[in-house]
């Protein structure tokens, strides 16, 4: 087959944090596929088709992709953030492993990009610098008390969470519940922070005690995280947001 297939991760929207790596991709794509909010992120040029989609069609564009790569053509397909994450690249091979085998011995690779996680890590210290793990508040794909499962697995755990797809018009409660959870497993005054729409224009960086937080507005550009026993907060000036990290020890219990 002569077509290939990119999965690009656009980053968390400054075009700044996007790799050379995906630049490259997207340079050499003649097909552009991907959900209408990413697509419009990469500028228009000749020669370059764009096949935007609404949210929930990841089967059916992944399928599209590879249909297009597989009669020929130089396909990308833009994701927000990294790829691999909550993201498209599972889409496309999943869409392989049940799809016409001849899909198999196409060209696919993967260009990572800076997922939201890391891009409020970077702004708030280092929370992260211990172990952590990242969820999905979104259950248009698994049960929800599949989340609630793994959800409280990892409170118990002691490891910092990072909450992606914390709320939307459709689902209005479920951080509400899953900071219910956390309430009853994690201190009052543990560290929370709302990062919402990191390093772009509209950013906002909220850091609070988990008791504060189960009144904090989000929406679906908001990443949570929320801290372990061993994050802190370093004070700083007035008006100044603290410092965040997660201490990279554990004293033995």
């Amino acid at each position: 087959m002569t077509g290939s297939l990119t999965v690009v991760g656009l980053g968390p929207g400054d075009p700044d944090l996007m790799t050379d790596s995906a630049r490259a991709a997207l340079d050499r794509a003649q097909d552009l596929i991907g959900y209408i909010p990413y697509v419009a992120r990469v500028p228009e040029r000749p020669g370059l088709v764009r096949h935007a989609s609404d949210n929930r069609v990841e089967i059916d564009r992944a399928r599209h992709a590879l249909e297009l790569a597989a009669a020929g053509r130089h396909v990308v397909v833009v994701s927000g953030g990294d790829p691999g994450i909550f993201a498209m690249a599972a889409a496309v091979f999943e869409a392989v492993d049940h799809g016409d085998p001849a899909w198999r011995q196409l060209a696919i690779t993967v260009e990572p990009g800076i997922t939201a996680m890391l891009a409020a890590a970077a702004r708030l210290g280092a929370p992260l610098g211990g172990d952590f793990c990242a969820l999905s508040l979104s259950d248009n794909l698994k049960p929800w008390e599949v989340v609630t499962a793994r959800l409280e697995a990892v409170l118990r755990a002691d490891l910092v969470v990072a909450l992606y797809n914390p709320i939307s018009k459709a689902r209005p409660w479920q951080l509400g519940a899953a900071l219910e959870i956390a309430a009853g497993i994690r201190a009052a005054e543990t560290p929370v922070a709302f990062a919402r729409a990191v390093r772009r224009p509209d950013e906002a960086i909220r850091v609070m005690t988990l008791a504060e937080a189960r009144e904090a507005p989000a929406d679906m550009a908001t990443l949570v995280l929320i801290g372990a026993s061993t994050t802190r907060l370093i004070p700083r000036g007035l008006g100044q947001r603290p410092f965040v990290y997660t201490a990279r020890s554990v004293a033995a219990r």
